[in-house]
């Protein structure tokens, strides 16, 4: 098993960047895929990246496909989700996520294990 944190979310401006990060616990981090989600007021939780166990492989929402980019240290347990030029559709509680799988996937239902979320609101 193993237990997500999330941080790094906040108030910013359109244009502006963050940094989400997401620790994990436990010496298994490195072998599960690792996912960023998230979940809009009123709208369904939603895909926006995904990495291999290693970080050779990667997967984007084309919603923040050139913006945001997802990274891992797996010496550091943690996934990264850096975001830049943000606009303020980007608004949400975003979610950190690990799975078992093989694959790299995009539907919430295959991820095994999830943070309990950091808000992060863009402002026009």
């Amino acid at each position: 098993q193993v237990q997500l944190v999330e941080s790094g979310g906040g108030l910013v401006q359109a244009g502006d960047s963050l940094r989400l990060s997401c620790a994990a616990s436990g010496r298994t981090f490195s072998t599960y895929n690792m996912g960023w989600f998230r979940q809009a007021p009123g709208k369904e939780r939603e895909f926006v990246a995904a990495i291999s166990r290693s970080g050779g492989s990667t997967n984007y929402a084309d919603s923040v496909k050139g913006r945001f980019t997802i990274s891992r240290d797996n010496a550091k347990n943690t996934v990264y989700l850096q975001m830049n030029s943000l606009k303020p559709e980007d608004t949400a509680i975003y979610y950190c996520a690990a799975d078992k799988g093989i694959r790299l996937v995009t539907t919430t239902a295959a991820y095994d294990y999830w943070g309990q979320g950091t808000q992060v609101t863009v402002s026009s």
